[in-house]
């Protein structure tokens, strides 16, 4: 009997095999998010709300700063802190990925049944690749001739939310890279919250070209770049994330960063209806809901316009 439990394993893999349709209880849900926030180093840091309802608010509790006062004793001058209370509203969007498999792909691979356990596993992978993908580059204003816009059309990402709310430090027209660029991101954030947690998020190629500029300043220059400067400029490490355009950097906590899910996923296979019989297929897809916030805009700056490495 296909029970419930049956369809997620002990290492949360997705078992195909047993999956037929309807919705995966919390747990499983739980199980199937967490195989695709390992997908990438950035969907593993940021904060995970998984919630019920597709639209609500997310709760903010803070205690405000410079509480303590003095004491007299034996003496209640009736003072008492108080926390802050706010919320942020979300409101998820629908999303699905389907594919298909034909009967005789499966017969003819050599993993044979398990073909398909591997196409799942790496549909699932899929699933939080692309779901850090919309975290970051959605755009629900992005015109329609964009080659993209079926994708990039579901959700507005970090880039853009930043980018309309958060603190920017323009450089373009400038020839290449400079340190200042880094400084002046600090610079826009107030104190309070550079506090250790803060993260540069850059493109794998800006991060390398980063360390290719830094090493002709050395050649061309004389004297010593410090090692930790390669990787953490102004003393803050960075983050390579493959989804990021290579004309910006963000500047923030990846946990003030927010990826809220639902639990109502579906994940449903088709083998027997008249069409997989006919076509002699197995049809597949995953629905679920998906929603991305910054819980603290005043905490997040973004570089903009930065110039490609212009190589001799």
């Amino acid at each position: 009997m296909n029970t419930n439990r049956s369809i997620v394993n002990k290492a949360g893999t997705i078992e195909t095999s047993v999956v037929t349709s309807g919705l995966l209880q919390p747990y499983q849900a739980k199980k199937f998010l967490q195989q695709t926030f390992d997908a990438t180093p950035l969907m593993k840091s940021v904060r995970h709300e998984t919630k019920a309802e597709k639209s609500g608010e997310i709760d903010k509790i803070g205690i405000g700063r410079r509480k303590l006062r003095g004491k007299v004793e034996n003496t209640d001058d009736g003072y008492r802190a108080k926390p802050e209370f706010g919320s942020i509203h979300y409101e998820t969007k629908p999303v699905k990925l389907p594919w298909e498999i034909t009967e005789e792909t499966i017969r003819q691979n050599i993993e044979g049944e398990n073909f398909e356990v591997i196409v799942t596993n790496l549909m699932t992978n899929q699933v939080g690749v692309d779901a850090e993908d919309l975290l970051i580059n959605g755009d629900e204003d992005i015109a329609d001739t964009d080659p993209d816009y079926e994708f990039l059309k579901l959700n507005d990402g970090i880039k853009k939310i930043i980018t309309n709310g958060g603190h920017i430090v323009d450089v373009s027209g400038a020839a290449d890279m400079e340190m200042e660029m880094f400084y002046k991101a600090v610079a826009s954030i107030p104190n309070r919250f550079n506090n250790g947690k803060l993260r540069w998020l850059m493109s794998p190629t800006r991060a390398q070209q980063w360390e290719l500029f830094l090493l002709n300043k050395v050649i061309n220059n004389g004297g010593v770049v410090p090692a930790e400067l390669y990787k953490s400029p102004v003393a803050i490490p960075s983050m390579q994330v493959p989804n990021l355009s290579d004309d910006v950097v963000i500047l923030c906590d990846p946990m003030n960063i927010i990826n809220v899910s639902t639990y109502a996923i579906k994940i449903r296979k088709d083998a027997t209806s008249k069409d997989a019989i006919m076509m002699d297929k197995r049809f597949y897809v995953v629905h679920f809901d998906f929603d991305a916030l910054i819980e603290e805009l005043e905490a997040t700056a973004i570089i903009t316009g930065l110039p490609g490495y212009k190589f001799d």
